[in-house]
């Protein structure tokens, strides 16, 4: 299992940089248009539903895929937490704590606790990162598949991760560009290959001794 964790971060790790990469554009964008706040925090609560759909869908997947002896309970229960919890991990809380090492103040929140409304739809937070999880689990259930949600998860995450700066910070984000650039590659790398591989396949009988493939 540690021989297959090492491959996979080693594997995802160009992606991700190439992500992070991207996600530095967009932010050097924001500070040169002096975009304002409400922005990023309308893309954050865009982008951070879609991430935890793709990551419900591709967690709820690989359990499916990999299980001979499948469980309902199972699947919703391991792609709701690999879900919601990464998704928070990943575009939540790395992010803030990296504010808090960089000496950016960050506001924090839990959106899938939240009873304030989503921007613009004007539905509670909680009520929309939760169906996104569903969602995601039941098209798992219907058709599970990993290859391309996988891709779209990392990318997403690493949006969401940038959004997550930008909304819920408040700083001179140019001197600081390689520090967001390791922060982002991180609050990607390895919560995503934690949710999408490591841990539904945690929950699968002898699979620890086999390797996998995207479908």
């Amino acid at each position: 299992m540690f021989k297959r964790i090492g491959l996979e971060l080693v594997h995802h790790a160009p992606f991700t940089a190439v992500g992070a990469v991207a996600g530095i554009i967009v932010m050097v964008i924001i500070y040169f248009f002096n975009a304002p706040r409400e922005i990023s925090n309308s893309l954050f609560y865009t982008l951070h539903p879609l991430h935890v759909v793709l990551s419900a869908l591709v967690t709820a997947s690989m359990y499916r895929m990999h299980n001979t002896k499948v469980k309902l309970w199972a699947t919703i229960l391991i792609g709701y937490t690999g879900s919601i919890g990464i998704a928070t991990l990943s575009d939540i809380v790395i992010p803030y704590l990296g504010g808090g090492i960089l000496n950016i103040p960050m506001e924090f929140h839990l959106p899938f606790i939240e009873t304030e409304k989503m921007p613009y739809i004007g539905v509670a937070k909680w009520i929309v990162i939760n169906a996104a999880a569903i969602i995601g689990i039941a098209i798992a259930i219907w058709k599970p598949t990993t290859r391309f949600p996988h891709m779209g998860h990392v990318l997403l995450s690493t949006w969401a991760s940038l959004f997550s700066f930008t909304a819920f910070g408040i700083a001179d984000w140019i001197p600081l560009l390689p520090f967001i650039f390791l922060f982002l590659f991180l609050s990607v790398w390895l919560p995503c290959c934690i949710s999408d591989i490591i841990f539904p396949l945690l929950w699968v009988p002898g699979e620890s001794a086999h390797e996998h493939t995207h479908h």
